[in-house]
């Protein structure tokens, strides 16, 4: 019996050890499963709160990239995230429609700035803009031409540095005037020129008037001359008739020193022949002759106009030197012949200053010589060793400007006026084989080509704005009197 007993009790503490087992195994794996549910749990719920804020991070990113376009969709859920998205779409909204805003304000503004830069690169006034402080912020091409620099070069810069006589206009009370510009590579400019308040600066505009006022003195010297020569030569033949009847009629009748008499009407004789030819060159002056365009041979004129002089001056030694094969060249003989030998004249004559202020010279030189630009163009240089140039250069072919006693100064006045009416350039400067005059003609056989066997309208004073050929007298000099 006890045997039996203690049989069961082994038998029900084993049963008890395995039951505790089991128990123990079971509760593990109910841990582990709770445990697996409750990570499992916490995932989704981590899922569902972080994947529309990492929705949202993303979407961030994109916008800060450029792309306003992008959109959040918020979450069926009114909380917080939801409440976010919403802003976060707004916000994007706004600032699209801002930005497409400012994106075509600078398209117009960039399309004004084109149409403004394009109208003023096409006006043929100059045109310059400064702020509050007077500093150049746009200039247009004719302004460049007119300063004589570029407009990278003016652009940030004062306009007192750059041209004190348009500050002027800003400075002071007047706000329009004709102001001289001085300039270091060019003649003076005199420009009409005015100025405009724009908000806090000034736009400025200003033409060149320099050949319209010249234009405007030649004619009223053409009309002076005129008036000279209709008020002069009338008198003049009857003084000279009267001169030599009396020196014919009572030459040898007059008692006592009849040399005298001859000598006091001889000189009454000069002087008339002296006036009746300068008011013969005020008509020639006041009205010059329609031209007729014909096709001619410019080696011919030349050398008919030098050899004039080389004949009536052996003490002077004359040269000229023209191409072996050069296209005939549409022009009028007689005048071009008349415009050269003018020039030639002048060379002489500064020769002979100049040999009259010191005769120890030697033989002066008279060059021309003829030949092609680079361009096509017909070059004249006339060249000289004679008094050179004068100081007062800038007034060169102004009518009745001279520097030698006796002469009309209307010699290079006359010439200008033929080489305005061919369509050419006259230049003057100084000789560089030394001391001299180098006179340059420019003739462009293109411009002349289409008016063979026609004449031509340019012959009225006041008209060299519609020639094409301006005349650029850079280093002008005096007509010696001529």
């Amino acid at each position: 019996m006890p045997a039996t007993v203690l049989a069961d009790y082994n038998a029900l503490f084993e049963r008890s050890q395995l039951l505790q087992l089991q128990f123990n195994g079971a509760l593990y794996l109910g841990s582990l499963l709770l445990l697996a549910l409750a990570v499992i749990a916490a995932i989704v719920v981590a899922d569902r709160i972080v994947r529309p804020l990492g929705t949202l991070v993303g979407a961030t990113r994109t916008a800060a990239e450029g792309d306003l376009s992008v959109r959040v969709t918020p979450s069926s859920h009114d909380d917080e995230i939801s409440v976010l998205s919403r802003a976060f779409n707004r916000m994007t909204e706004q600032i699209q429609g801002q930005t497409s805003a400012l994106v075509s304000a600078n398209e117009q503004i960039e399309a004004r700035r084109s149409f403004i830069e394009a109208v003023l690169s096409g006006v043929s006034s100059a045109v310059v803009s400064v702020d509050a402080d007077h500093r150049i912020l746009l200039v247009n091409a004719a302004a460049e031409r007119l300063i004589g620099r570029r407009a990278e070069e003016l652009t940030g810069r004062p306009l007192e540095e750059v041209a004190p006589e348009l500050a002027r206009l800003i400075t002071g009370d007047q706000r329009e005037a004709v102001v001289q510009l001085a300039r270091k590579e060019a003649e003076p400019a005199t420009l009409a020129a005015k100025a405009v308040a724009q908000g806090d600066g000034f736009v400025l505009s200003f033409e060149d008037i320099t050949q319209q006022l010249l234009d405007q003195r030649r004619a009223a010297w053409s009309d002076v001359a005129r008036r000279i020569a209709h008020e002069i030569k009338n008198p003049l033949t009857p003084i000279q008739l009267a001169a030599e009847r009396l020196q014919r009629r009572f030459g040898d009748k007059v008692e006592g020193d009849q040399a005298t008499f001859r000598k006091l009407t001889d000189t009454v004789i000069r002087q008339v022949h002296d006036m009746r030819r300068m008011v013969d060159e005020f008509s020639s002056f006041a009205r010059m002759p329609k031209p007729t365009f014909g096709v001619e041979d410019i080696r011919d004129i030349l050398k008919q106009a030098v050899f004039l002089f080389e004949v009536a001056k052996p003490d002077i030694e004359f040269s000229v030197k023209v191409p072996n094969d050069i296209e005939p060249l549409v022009c009028d003989r007689r005048l071009l012949s008349q415009a050269l030998t003018n020039i030639v004249k002048n060379a002489v004559e500064a020769i002979e200053e100049n040999r009259k202020n010191d005769e120890t010279l030697p033989l002066g030189h008279v060059q021309a010589i003829l030949d092609m630009g680079k361009d096509g163009e017909v070059l004249i240089r006339i060249t000289d060793d004679g008094i050179g140039l004068p100081e007062a250069r800038d007034t060169i072919a102004e009518p009745y400007m001279t520097t030698r006693q006796g002469g009309t100064g209307l010699g290079l006045a006359i010439v200008k006026k033929i080489v305005e009416q061919h369509y050419g350039e006259l230049d003057f400067s100084d000789n560089r084989a030394g001391k001299g005059t180098c006179v340059t003609l420019t003739l462009h056989p293109d411009r002349l080509r289409p008016l063979a066997g026609t004449g031509s309208d340019t012959t009225t004073t006041g008209q060299a704005e519609s020639v094409p050929g301006r005349f650029r007298n850079r280093q002008n000099r005096d007509d010696h009197g001529a």
